[in-house]
């Protein structure tokens, strides 16, 4: 498996930026559940401001790593969700001068700087949520607020399947192959 193991779950924003703060939220709200209902052991739930050196540490040596952010676009539809998973191939873009984050560096970079330094995650799945305030101030919009529990709920089942996965694959049921890190460097673009 690579040194590859559980799995981490990282919001990336500003909780003191409205909307911004979606990813935040949804750790919060995984961390309350996961009081009542036991994550599989391994898991890591993280706040982080999306800081490319933070999040290389956070996800190194996770065999998931579900990143949940706030995606500002032109013509948003606040609570829209994406779901970007890199077994479908491709990467995300590094933005441009318009871009549609509040992070100066964004994941696109801390992902080429861990493929770069050979510290990027195993597996990633990205959930990235429209929003439309990102002023100064605490809490959600109403429409991306509705978006966090079923969120969660997704998130959760990321979780369990990718467990489930790790345990056929450590008790030998899962179907052969090549190791995570080698399938996940296959299947991403040369920088």
């Amino acid at each position: 498996m690579d040194g590859f193991s559980g799995t981490a779950v990282i919001g990336i924003g500003n909780e003191f930026r409205r909307d911004d703060g979606v990813g935040w939220a949804a750790v919060a709200l995984l961390r309350q559940r996961a009081a009542q209902r036991r994550l599989p052991p391994g898991t890591v739930l993280a706040q982080c401001d999306g800081d490319p050196g933070r999040l290389l540490d956070l996800w190194e040596k996770a065999g998931l790593v579900i990143v949940v952010d706030a995606c500002f676009p032109p013509s948003a539809q606040p609570g829209r969700t994406h779901r970007w998973d890199a077994t479908g191939g491709g990467a995300p873009s590094p933005g441009a001068p318009g871009r549609h984050s509040t992070h100066g560096l964004g994941l696109a970079e801390a992902l080429r700087l861990g493929d770069a330094l050979g510290r990027g995650p195993g597996r990633l799945v990205v959930y990235a949520v429209e929003g439309t305030d990102r002023s100064v101030g605490l809490g959600l919009t109403s429409a991306v607020a509705d978006t966090v529990p079923p969120l969660v709920r997704r998130i959760e089942g990321d979780i369990a399947r990718h467990d489930a996965s790790s345990r056929d694959a450590r008790s030998g049921t899962g179907p052969p192959g090549v190791t995570r890190r080698a399938a996940f460097a296959a299947r991403r673009p040369s920088a």
